[in-house]
């Protein structure tokens, strides 16, 4: 993955005209159906079938070759960037643009074409970052950002997901990301004070007038994004997933088997846990945002550091840090996850890219799940919490 040379990442005219005659004209493309068996679900083992379910069917695209992956009909790298740690401050102090930029620009000559930002990551300065940083290479990218926020005086205030405001939020970023679309438009949470119909019907408009090219949902449960793909195909689902996190394993992600959906994981190697950045003695300052997580209290540390000494025992067995360990791990479950680890430095990319030469038998995915299954976990989601938007 990380000496090919990547093409055009963005639509084309052509492309443009034939998405927009197909929301005009409201056809679909269905497929031979091929259901997914309850022992592959059990073992995370991914299949290319698409189940037709209540609403709406897409065939999945075959895989593409050279580590490429597949997000619905959206072509990226098996790894993206995400970008939130260079400006948000939640984890780290925020990086100066002169020492991220090259970092971003880095991650294009190691091959990654799929990078994350959203408005809230600083707010704005994030989007400004990445803009300033792809503006050279934009048609060879594919920039996902997110909406949903509502800000007072540089500050984050509540959740805004009304038709107007996505309208005024999409101009804003287009602004900052300097460019003319935006690749994967996310809603970033879900208000519940619109009606999720509203929000991917404004989203299919800004699609059919070039401004964006496919639709995402972040950390939305299953019904909200039925009820969403129903009025516009969401190409993908954004949410946390790790080896520490794993509720999305049942109901989310046979939901995206189920419509064509693909998988975003944040927090791939859960917040750097699996990187091996910390142990059972670390402790984090009140203003971290480590501090405030379930899964970073000291009990849980302490309970954790089992399935992180499995980590590096299956990482000594395969060649690989823990980090790539994890990441190869989640590569394994579908071929249509993609997850962003962040980093705010390139020999951590460059570290987290060796993820894709690291490979599981179907007998090793079923031993090591049988190994950390058994590793009680604190402070982390249950798998019904799922099923409730965050």
């Amino acid at each position: 993955m990380r000496n090919e040379r990547k093409g055009h990442m963005g639509d084309d005219s052509t492309a443009t005209l034939a998405r927009r005659e197909f929301l005009a004209t409201g056809l679909g493309v269905t497929a031979s159906m091929v259901t997914l068996t309850a022992g592959a679900q059990a073992q995370g083992l991914g299949t290319n079938s698409a189940v037709q379910g209540a609403t709406g069917i897409r065939a999945r695209p075959e895989p593409p070759q050279g580590g490429r992956r597949m997000l619905g009909t959206l072509e990226v790298s098996s790894i993206g960037l995400g970008c939130m740690s260079m400006t948000s401050g939640s984890y780290n102090p925020p990086r100066p643009k002169d020492e991220m930029i090259p970092v971003i620009r880095g991650a294009v000559d190691l091959g990654v074409t799929f990078f994350d930002t959203a408005e809230v990551y600083g707010p704005f300065t994030n989007e400004e970052y990445v803009g300033e940083a792809l503006a050279p290479v934009r048609d060879q990218v594919v920039i996902g950002s997110k909406f949903g926020f509502a800000f007072e005086n540089g500050r984050r205030a509540g959740r805004n997901s009304r038709p107007e405001h996505i309208r005024a939020a999409v101009e804003g970023m287009l602004r900052r990301l300097r460019t003319d679309r935006i690749d994967l438009l996310y809603l970033h949470r879900v208000d519940p004070e619109v009606p999720i119909e509203d929000v991917a019907g404004t989203v299919s408009e800004l699609i059919a007038e070039g401004k964006a090219l496919h639709f995402g949902l972040s950390e939305a449960s299953p019904q909200t994004i039925r009820r969403a793909h129903a009025v516009h195909p969401v190409t993908a689902l954004q949410t946390e997933y790790s080896l520490v996190q794993r509720f999305p394993e049942d109901a989310l992600l046979a939901t995206c088997e189920e419509l064509g959906i693909g998988f975003v994981p944040w927090g791939p190697v859960c917040r750097g846990f699996l990187g091996d950045k910390f142990n059972e003695y670390s402790r984090f300052a009140e203003e971290s945002r480590h501090a405030s997580v379930p899964y970073f209290t000291p009990d849980a540390l302490r309970a954790h550091m089992a399935l992180l000494d499995l980590v590096r025992a299956w990482g000594r067995r395969k060649g690989a840090t823990p980090a790539q360990l994890s990441l190869a791990w989640l590569l394994e479950q579908q071929p249509w996850i993609v997850p962003i680890p962040g980093t705010t430095k390139l020999h951590h990319l460059e570290e987290d890219l060796g993820a894709t030469d690291v490979t599981f038998s179907p007998d090793e995915l079923r031993e090591f799940r049988e190994a950390f299954s058994k590793i009680g976990l604190v402070g982390v989601r249950s798998p019904e919490s799922a099923l409730t938007d965050r």
